[in-house]
């Protein structure tokens, strides 16, 4: 048998505003996560990194021209967060809308002072379904403000560059910061689809050994995630060109020289999307096909005993009915009866006359190739 068809979870339903309800409404869920802010500063030759239960008066530091800062907010569960960053920041109410309702889109929007932007994160959860979740991004003259509803996250490499302090990460300015993250992020999905690649592969050789219904189920799964990938991907390529074309002085030209390069694997990842796609479904088609010829082979096996029994029933029902050709009380003869009712021998006569069709049949369906 193959192995059990996984179970997709329930699909994770996100908080939809009322209709008619005003714009630029912060949305904190009754369930959201205290917030867990980390606060990164550097430049060429200086890094640290703490913990911050707050952003109050964090305009001043940012103020520091001699850094670049990258804070770090995971969880949402704080108003007061959201009003600080409208009030010291001068963050619009539509920004931090689409911030706290994370359902939107990859995109790029301007807003002179800032940058806003959106990307997906894909990742899988301790029970290997796809989770995806928001990342947004603020980008300042010399900050990064990024926001994330839940703890997890794949950014763990970008702490360690820079940690590490090597390449351009520490000196290439927010703008290149940003470009990183969203660059690691874009890089998951080559991982994701990579397993999804050699799942469809071990699905295919369970086609040709044995298949089973669970082939169709675990394909139709994987079909699904990839119309989900491919839903993150399309507007995320179309973020990173207005990212090219855009003439925000934040987005620096060493930046976007980098963010072509994303821009590419984002091209690549929908031709790996469509490959897979394609895979998946002649899989399904094959599995399809095979139980299809399986039941025709079947039903050829049971035509060819229907039709060697056939004619054997017949003859068999003729001489059933009993119309001896003489009333065996009165003694009667009724000469359109059957003659040969009480012919001696008759029983191995027939039998043999059977025989012989049966044998002429399966002759006949053997030189046919019926048997083969």
């Amino acid at each position: 048998m193959g192995k059990p068809a996984k179970h997709k979870r329930k699909r994770k339903r996100y908080s939809l505003p009322v209709a008619g309800s005003s714009p630029g409404v912060v949305y904190i869920d009754e369930h959201a996560l205290q917030p867990l802010i980390r606060f990164h500063s550097y430049n060429d030759h200086y890094y640290a990194v703490k913990e911050l239960d707050n952003i109050e008066n964090l305009s001043r530091i940012l103020a520091n021209q001699e850094f670049n800062y990258w804070i770090e907010i995971k969880g949402f569960g704080s108003a007061a967060m959201f009003d600080t960053l409208n009030n010291d920041f001068g963050i619009s109410k539509l920004v931090l809308e689409d911030i706290t309702r994370t359902y939107q889109r990859p995109k790029l929007e301007e807003y002179g002072k800032y940058d806003f932007a959106i990307s997906r994160m894909l990742h899988f959860d301790e029970n290997k379904n796809l989770d995806n979740e928001q990342v947004s991004f603020i980008l300042m003259e010399n900050a990064l403000f990024t926001f994330q509803e839940g703890y997890e996250d794949c950014l763990e490499p970008i702490r360690t560059r820079l940690n590490a302090g090597k390449g351009n990460i520490r000196i290439a300015g927010s703008s290149y910061l940003m470009y990183a993250l969203m660059d690691i992020i874009i890089d998951t999905y080559f991982e994701i689809l990579g397993s999804w690649g050699d799942e469809l592969d071990l699905i295919e050789d369970r086609l040709f050994d044995k298949p089973d219904k669970t082939v169709m189920f675990d394909t139709q799964l994987v079909k699904r995630n990839l119309i989900n990938v491919r839903r993150v991907v399309w507007p995320e390529r179309d973020k990173l060109n207005d990212m090219l074309r855009s003439d925000s002085r934040l987005i620096t030209d060493q930046t976007k020289m980098f963010i072509r390069d994303a821009y590419d694997h984002c091209i690549q990842i929908i031709d790996i999307v469509e490959s897979l796609k394609e895979i998946s479904a002649s899989n399904i088609d094959m599995y399809l096909s095979i139980i299809s010829n399986r039941m025709n082979e079947i039903m050829k096996v049971l035509t060819i005993i229907s039709s060697i029994f056939i004619p054997l029933t017949f003859i068999a029902g003729i001489y059933g009915m009993n119309f001896a050709i003489q009333d065996p009380v009165t003694g009667k003869v009724m000469p359109q009866n059957m003659p040969e009712l009480y012919q001696e021998h008759g029983y191995l006569y027939t039998v043999i006359v059977m025989g012989a069709i049966a044998l002429l049949q399966i002759l006949y369906f053997w030189r046919k190739g019926w048997f083969k």
